[in-house]
């Protein structure tokens, strides 16, 4: 699940949120990812972040009515999102991209792979590492998603699809860090200690995107977070292109496939929740949206700089691989595959959570280009993941 958000964000969203709060906020506080979660002005260096109490608030927790319909669309499930599993046998494997050490060849191999990556820009690799990162802190990811209703696997080997769905989930996601780590390790573009340290902290520091454990909260997020990688995923594939290494490009188009199915695995259970229990969905949907999409790599920190996150970010804006119009067009693009307009029936909450939700798009649009320009203007920093060079 990777990753790359923006830290502009913080101002992208906070200039299109001054709309009334919304009815459901007393039993359903609003998480803002402008909270403490991106600033650690104060953090003693030698230790790992974490949320400050006044930003870890409980998502709308779930009545058992609504725990039935998900056990209701479990023969569903196994029909429509487990087979979107791919099975082991037919799987791509990172040796498949990578030097053969097997090979009388493997010295050869590794120096062909060097002179592709010699010339590749620095900005583009510091994105590459951020991907990296955060795609290696995984089982802060499997965590949150056996820490959720539903997808909670109760004995490690549960039979439902959702425990099936989630291993399976994990097992596949687990090829992509393991992959760029070692691409970026024999480049020698790369300080892999520096990089290391940075994937430690940040798994030490964990996540919390505000969804306590409420499964609708969850795949709404993760549909928006699978969509983000996979448009982050093939950019990288395309500059890599661009800059000469074809190889790298197939790696990053490889991931970015896999997250496409990711993202149809989940918005497929959204759009079947739409179908079954459209009040609460909208309302969660809203609810998601109202608390911001937090980035799963916002506490990472490389022992040095306490806004490496946000820096990085604007990073991977200024060179096109995730930006502000990305974010918004994400929006779009869930608004209408789950025909959130076309909602009939609803109560007043649902409404209301469907006008905010339907209206968001076009105010974050008329903002657009001043978050664009902010993240272009942004200060740089001297990143230790290149041998600090400033970015």
């Amino acid at each position: 699940m990777d990753v790359i958000k923006l830290n502009c964000f913080k101002t992208f969203q906070s200039l299109v949120s001054h709309s009334p709060p919304p009815m459901s906020a007393q039993r359903s506080p609003k998480f803002s990812m402008t909270s403490t979660l991106h600033s650690r002005s104060r953090r003693d260096k030698d230790s790992p972040s974490s949320p400050s109490q006044a930003s870890v608030i409980l998502a709308r927790t779930m009545p058992p009515e609504k725990i039935e319909i998900f056990k209701s669309m479990e023969g569903w499930a196994r029909n429509n999102i487990v087979t979107l599993l791919k099975p082991v046998n037919k799987s791509w494997q990172p040796q498949d991209f990578l030097p053969d050490p097997t090979s009388d060849g493997f010295f050869e191999q590794i120096n062909e792979l060097r002179k592709r990556t010699k010339d590749i820009p620095d900005e583009y690799l510091i994105v590459l590492a951020g991907d990296m990162i955060t795609e290696e802190a995984l089982p802060t990811y499997q965590a949150k998603i056996n820490g959720t209703e539903i997808f909670h696997d109760v004995t490690g080997v549960d039979n439902t699809p959702w425990a099936i769905w989630a291993r399976g989930w994990t097992a596949e996601e687990n090829r992509h860090g393991d992959l760029l780590n070692k691409y970026l390790f024999l480049s020698g573009r790369v300080d892999m200690r520096q990089i290391e340290k940075t994937t430690q902290y940040l798994l030490g520091s964990g996540m919390d995107a505000g969804l306590g454990q409420n499964p609708y909260l969850f795949t709404i997020y993760t549909s928006f977070q699978e969509r983000a990688t996979f448009i982050s995923h093939g950019n990288t594939a395309r500059l890599a292109k661009r800059h000469g290494d074809p190889i790298l490009a197939q790696i990053c188009g490889t991931i970015a496939s896999d997250e496409k199915r990711h993202e149809i695995a989940y918005t497929k259970i959204v759009e079947k929740l739409f179908e079954l229990d459209p009040n609460e969905t909208v309302v969660a949907f809203a609810d998601m949206m109202r608390r911001k999409i937090s980035m799963p790599a916002c506490l990472m920190y490389d022992g040095e700089h306490n806004n490496l996150f946000s820096h990085f970010a604007n990073v991977a804006s200024r060179i096109g691989v995730y930006t502000a119009r990305d974010y918004r067009e994400i929006l779009q693009h869930l608004v209408a595959k789950w025909n959130v307009e076309k909602l009939s029936g609803l109560s007043s909450e649902g409404r209301e959570a469907q006008d905010f939700v339907c209206g968001l798009a076009q105010r974050m649009q008329r903002v657009e280009e001043r978050v664009l320009a902010l993240a272009e203007k942004a200060s740089s920093i001297r990143f230790t993941w290149i041998a600090a060079r400033q970015m």
